[in-house]
């Protein structure tokens, strides 16, 4: 079996890591419109993904593999793997405060939503979608 790795960078972190207690966890969400955590079907040709921090008991149906990470275990949905690589990076760019996710082989998704599914704020403050 395939192993995935993801490293947050310290930017990366820096945003995130406030909003991740220990009664949350981490999702890296494929954006085809599948699922609740995922915010809509793509409509053109272009690779989405999300991280989504959503409570330790939320249900995650479809979140059935796991990536390792620097910040713990990050569920994603089986079919997405076939759109990430085995070593990732996310980091963020500091000039449009967006994250990009990328891989060895190169860039992923240059603009990566961020959603705290926690927060009734977070969904509509993602300005990156």
């Amino acid at each position: 079996m395939a192993t995935y790795h993801l490293t947050f960078d310290n930017s990366a972190k820096e945003k995130i890591v406030p909003k991740l207690t220990d009664n949350k966890r981490l999702l890296l969400t494929f954006e085809d419109g599948v699922g609740a955590f995922s915010q809509h079907a793509m409509l053109h040709m272009q690779t989405q993904f999300t991280v989504n921090i959503v409570a330790a008991d939320a249900v995650t149906d479809g979140y059935n593999t796991q990536v390792t990470s620097n910040l713990g275990t990050v569920l994603v949905k089986d079919y997405s793997v076939s759109d990430l690589q085995h070593e990732m990076t996310l980091r963020l760019n500091q000039h449009q405060n967006t994250l990009q996710l990328t891989g060895e082989g190169g860039m992923i998704d240059d603009n990566v939503g961020f959603i705290d599914f926690t927060d009734p704020t977070s969904l509509k403050n993602n300005p990156a979608r």
